[in-house]
């Protein structure tokens, strides 16, 4: 079975986004990842995935005591389901700066794993001015982050495990990507 997580823009959801997102353009627009000053690598285009259930961690970061970090391999691609982008919908003041985020240690600890992919239903792993040096540090380690993923849920209720196929435009130049984002489950 295919679950698409990639978010349908709407027109009115790409007024909502740029009003409340200076980012939010052509790369940065519902689902795609920060590839910053990189190329995406052809061979992520398939890669084994795990989706974790962190919906009930509220009021904190996301560390690593809420997932198993033994699932995690070299390679992989890693999403996490909060549950926001279900509960905010995309696009308002509220999506972009009060979305949870991951804790800097896991996402240190998935740098060390060398995982290929980090993706999330919500607009980044880390909020405001760390945004942007978290995404490159990130890429500078080959990992790049996929935000506001949707259906995440589905995978949950069918996984943890899936296989993500990830299509990015071929753009240059850019510092988002957008893409679609399909788990085989």
């Amino acid at each position: 079975m295919f679950i698409d997580m990639t978010l349908k823009i709407t027109p009115k959801m790409v007024k909502d986004a740029q009003g409340n997102e200076k980012k939010a353009l052509v790369g940065h627009l519902g689902t795609h990842f920060d590839v910053m000053d990189k190329e995406f690598p052809l061979e992520y285009i398939e890669r084994a995935g795990i989706v974790f259930d962190v919906s009930q961690v509220a009021d904190r970061d996301i560390g690593e005591s809420d997932i198993r970090m033994e699932m995690v391999n070299a390679g992989m691609f890693v999403a996490f389901y909060t549950g926001f982008m279900e509960k905010e919908g995309y696009g308002s003041k509220t999506y972009f700066a009060e979305h949870p985020q991951l804790s800097k240690d896991l996402i240190d600890g998935l740098i060390g794993k060398k995982v290929s992919l980090i993706g999330v239903d919500f607009a980044g792993v880390r909020r405001g001015r760390e945004h942007t040096p978290t995404d490159q540090r990130c890429a500078d380690n080959r990992l790049f982050i996929i935000e506001n993923l949707c259906n995440l849920k589905e995978v949950v209720e069918a996984g943890p495990a899936f296989t993500a196929n990830t299509y990015p435009m071929n753009y240059a130049d850019m510092t988002g990507l957008p893409c679609r984002v399909v788990a085989k489950v």
